[in-house]
């Protein structure tokens, strides 16, 4: 079982620690098989990918699905078992899955891309303005008048 430390993320970030929790706590499920194995990387203040390693899945047999604060990916295979090719030895998994993230309040999937094997999806985490910091101006106050 692999765990991961995200102690500098908790540091370096306000408001993320759930994120990295639910990342954690998915990451660890027992009906997780570890496939494909994935990367969570952090690269900017509100930015983050999720980079999988893919190898043989084309574009058309990935589907990548946000749904509220659940990110969705699946790979099915065209050929379903349909392989006529004999192996010797079989290393590279071909084989179909779904991977679940739980994703943060206001994390928004920005884009995913392919290539040489790996998706990269880049999550990006949008503050609604409402909740966004303001300064409020503090003004001196006016003394009392005394009689």
């Amino acid at each position: 079982m692999r765990t991961f430390d995200y102690s500098p993320f908790y540091r370096a970030t306000v408001g993320f620690d759930r994120v990295f929790d639910l990342l954690d706590s998915v990451a660890s499920q027992s009906g997780s098989n570890g496939y494909p194995p994935y990367n969570i990387e952090k690269s900017g203040d509100n930015a983050y990918k999720i980079v999988m390693a893919v190898a043989g899945f084309a574009e058309a047999e990935l589907n990548v699905t946000q749904k509220e604060n659940e990110l969705l990916v699946t790979g099915q295979t065209a050929q379903n078992g349909q392989d006529e090719k004999q192996y010797l030895y079989r290393g590279i998994a071909g084989r179909n899955f779904e991977r679940r993230f739980q994703l943060a309040d206001h994390v928004k999937v920005v884009g995913a891309k392919l290539a040489n094997g790996l998706l990269t999806i880049e999550l990006q985490r949008e503050i609604p303005e409402e909740k966004k910091p303001r300064a409020i101006p503090v003004e001196a106050a006016k003394p009392a008048l005394t009689h």
